[in-house]
Order: C-alpha cells, then structure tokens, then sequence
C-alpha cells in the first residue's frame, strides 16, 4: 500500500491524478511512478480508462475498488449502458489485466466518432478549479469523443498545448497554459450540442452497469411503438423513421458530427442501433437517438420495456358460455393493421373455439368483434 496518494477530486480522469500523485512525489522519471503504483514499469499511461487495476487499487488501499475507480474516474461509464451484459463482463476483466483488447471492444478503434486527439478543459471549470482546489485537472467528462461543450459553463471546450508526444507521460494541467479569455466563436449548433453534453454527463452518473444493450434496445422499441414507427409485424419503418429523425436536427449537425445517414446502405448506424447486431455504435448516437425521442437519460430509466402492441401473453378468453370465462389461457395474438383507419387489430383465439378481436390499447376484457 503506497504511504499516500493524490485523491482524485470530483469526476476527475484518473490519469490526472495520476499525473498529479507524479509531481507531488518528486519523481524524475515516469517510469518510477508507473513501478509504485502499477508494480511495473512497462505499463502504457491511457487517458481515458486504464488497465492493471487490480494492482492499483491494492497499492490504493481500501477506500478504492476497481468498480469505484472505473465508475466515477474513467470515462467508461460513457460506453457502459450501450454495450451488452457479456461485453461488460469482458471490460472488468481487461481493466483488471494490461487492457490490450479493451478499447476493442468498447468500439473506440472501428467505431470512433469525433475522435479527440489530445486533452481538452473549460476555462470557467480550470478557473472555478483553481480557486477551490488551488490547482485545475482533467475533467473527464470534458474528453468524451463527440462532446465540444462543458455542460456546467455551457462554453465550448479548448485544447490544452502539450510539448511532448511521448506515451510515457501523465500531463499535469497548469492554469499558465490554459486559455481563460471568454471569448468564444459563434456557434449555430450550441444549442442542441449542449443538450447533448448535459445527456452525456448523466450517462456518466449511472450505477455502473445499471443498464446494457439488451435493456435499451426493448425500451427504444417501446417508444417507437409509441409513435406508431413499429408495424403490426413488428418491424422498424424504417423510411418513416428516417424522415422525422432527419428532420428533428438542424440541417448541417449530423453532418458535423459524423453521423450523417445514407438511407440507402444496410448497414447505416440507425438501422444498426434498431436491430438485435453485434456491432457497434457510438454511445454519441444512441444519444442522439434519445434527443429524438424526446428521452433524458433519467427518464429513459424508467421507460418500460417493450411488450409488443398488446403485452405479453397470455390473454383472457371471454366466452361467457365457457368454464373459463376471463381466465388467461391464450397465449398468442395475431396482429394486424386497419386498413381504414391503420389502428392495429389484435385477433385472440382460444381452445374453445371463440375467436374475438378489439383495438390496441382498449380494455383487455372489451371486445371488438367477435369473429
């Protein structure tokens, strides 16, 4: 167990206070400072996670865990919720060891977007900072791929100047090199890119692993349901979908952010998203995603999983002249569209022969028609 060590401060990069612990010890070299805490000296310092967390957080002591570490000091939970429950399990597992396949498979090599290519800060954050911790660090929700804005400030990020491309270095911030004017470019797209930067930040406040891809791609189904984007197949319309979900952003902004769709290709990340695949998308468009669906990261937690147009089965049969009136003994429904007024019909048939059919949405124990 190492005789002290830098806390990190409030949704500090873990790097950053690695970089900080670095010059408090008084060590020349970073390699001395990779040994103390890593017990190796052939380790990689990673800005955005890490690996070898098992040894630091031994070296730590008991106040940290790995769980705790990669959850409030890492940029993970950003990709967490949008990966699959195996995929996670596969995470904690490198984190634990050197990390090779990790960013692999949070999708960060194939599947970067907006990839940022060195440190960023907000001169409103480093000044608040300073006066209250007498030094600025790396906030790690300022290095997210795709997010150009602090969502505390509301002004857009800057790029803090490195003298140095070494991979074996931990850069300490200082408040001499930054940037603090507040004068900012003209931007047509804050507006909304704030919004995204406030939705990125609450994915960073999530219970690690309070959610995964299996979870979201059920409730994403149920608010297109919603909005009548699912056929009575229970299928995507995917040329619906595509028309309002283009028109709801401001003419120029995919494009800008590298997320532009191509209607026409099978493989465009909506339709990706939608579907039960194995790729990859980057969490900034399962966000974007959720702007459109008008969908807060808080709110989207609470969204039911879908249950198909009429819930899950099984369903009562409402043959009043059968011993087992109102009881739930059929188990499936077929579902069809009207072709007069496009509300979806649900057809129940039951053991008994009584076959009844009624309106999605209406009482369970009404029926429609009997056929």
């Amino acid at each position: 167990m190492l005789p002290f060590f830098t806390n990190p401060y409030p949704n500090e990069l873990l790097y950053s206070a690695i970089a900080r612990y670095h010059f408090y010890s008084g060590n020349l070299d970073c390699k001395d400072t990779l040994e103390e805490l890593f017990g190796s000296r052939c380790v990689i310092p990673s800005v955005e996670i890490g690996s070898y967390f098992s040894v630091l957080a031994e070296k730590l002591g008991p106040h940290y865990s790995v769980e705790s570490l990669l959850s409030n000091h890492t940029i993970y939970p950003y990709y967490a919720s949008f990966l699959s429950k195996a995929r996670q399990q596969e995470v904690l597992q490198d984190v634990l060891q050197d990390g090779q396949a990790l960013y692999t498979r949070l999708g960060m090599i194939a599947g970067s977007v907006c990839k940022k290519d060195g440190l960023y800060y907000c001169a409103e954050c480093a000044k608040a900072d300073d006066a209250q911790y007498g030094e600025p660090y790396i906030h790690r929700e300022h290095q997210l791929q795709g997010i150009n804005y602090c969502l505390h400030h509301e002004v857009s990020l800057r790029k803090y100047p490195t003298t140095t491309d070494s991979r074996i270095q931990y850069v300490r911030f200082g408040l001499k090199h930054m940037n603090l004017t507040a004068i900012y470019e003209t931007d047509p797209y804050k507006d909304i890119a704030v919004t995204i930067a406030k939705q990125a930040y609450q994915l960073l406040q999530l219970p690690l692993h309070g959610l995964s891809r299996e979870i979201i791609s059920s409730k994403y189904r149920a608010l297109l349901r919603e909005r009548n984007l699912i056929t009575a197949s229970n299928c995507v319309r995917q040329k619906e979908l595509y028309q309002t979900f283009e028109s709801h952003f401001p003419k120029g902004f995919l494009q800008l952010y590298e997320s532009e769709l191509n209607e026409a290709y099978e493989y465009n990340w909506l339709k990706v998203l939608l579907r039960n695949s194995k790729r990859h998308v980057h969490p900034l468009r399962h966000l974007f995603l959720l702007d459109f669906l008008q969908q807060d990261i808080e709110s989207f937690g609470t969204t039911s999983a879908d249950q198909g147009a009429f819930g899950n089965g099984p369903f009562p049969c409402l043959n009043k002249a059968a011993s087992h009136y109102k009881q739930f003994i059929i188990q499936d429904v077929d579902v069809t569209r009207d072709s007069k007024t496009k509300n979806l019909i649900g057809t129940f048939t039951c053991s008994c022969g009584f076959i009844y059919a009624r309106k999605q949405s209406t009482d369970i124990f009404k029926i429609g028609r009997v056929k």
